[in-house]
């Protein structure tokens, strides 16, 4: 392949890239936005705790 059938694919794939970076940050600040990160200890902690409905 010559040098200008190289430039080609990074004119392809630069800007696929770039978009798709774009999306996963789109969801990331979405995603921020609506809370989801609030609180990342409880539900790990909520394993460990006794269900009430289900004592034996």
């Amino acid at each position: 392949m010559n040098d200008a059938g190289s430039m080609r694919i990074v004119y392809l794939l630069l800007p696929m890239a770039l978009g798709l970076a774009g999306v996963f940050l789109a969801g990331f600040a979405w995603m921020v936005r609506r809370g989801q990160f609030d609180d990342l200890e409880t539900p790990a902690h909520r394993i460990l705790l006794e269900d009430e409905g289900e004592k034996t």
